[in-house]
C-alpha cells in the first residue's frame, strides 16, 4: 500500500478506482522551560514535514508566560524586610499540518529532547 493514496475495488468488474486519503488539520503544541530544545525538536519536526511534502505552518511563537513567586528572606520573620523574586518561563511553540493522519505518526517519531512536552491535536479539515 502506498503511503499517498490507495486503492480500493471498484463496484463494477474489472475497474478500480483511485482513493485518497483524507487530509486532517494538525496542531502540534510544544512547551519547554527552554527555549533551545524548543527550537531545536520546532525544526526537527518541519524538516521531516517538509521531507514529506507536507503543508507547514509554523513555528508560531506564543508569548512566554512567567511564572512569578515572591518570598520572604528570613524564615523566621525578623531583621530586615527583604524579599527574593523567583521566576519559571515557559515557552511555547504551534506548528500546523495538512495531511493524512498516518503521516503524523512517522514524523512525531523523533527524538524528542528532555523538558519538551509535545501535544498533538487532529481535526478534520
Amino acid at each position: 500500500m502506498s503511503s499517498a493514496a490507495y486503492v480500493t475495488p471498484a463496484k463494477k468488474v474489472g475497474q478500480e478506482e483511485l482513493v485518497e486519503p483524507t487530509l486532517h488539520r494538525i496542531r502540534i503544541t510544544l512547551t519547554s522551560r527552554n527555549v533551545k530544545n524548543l527550537e531545536k525538536v520546532s525544526a526537527e519536526l518541519i524538516l521531516r514535514a517538509k521531507d514529506k511534502k507536507l503543508k507547514v505552518k509554523g513555528p508560531v511563537r506564543l508569548p512566554t508566560k512567567i511564572l512569578k513567586i515572591t518570598t520572604r528572606k528570613t524564615p523566621c520573620g525578623e531583621g530586615s524586610k527583604t524579599w527574593d523574586t523567583y521566576e519559571m518561563k515557559i515557552h511555547k511553540r504551534l506548528i500546523d499540518l495538512h495531511s493524512p493522519s498516518e503521516i503524523v505518526k512517522q514524523i512525531t517519531s523523533i527524538s524528542i529532547e528532555p523538558g519538551v512536552e509535545v501535544e498533538v491535536t487532529i481535526q478534520s479539515a
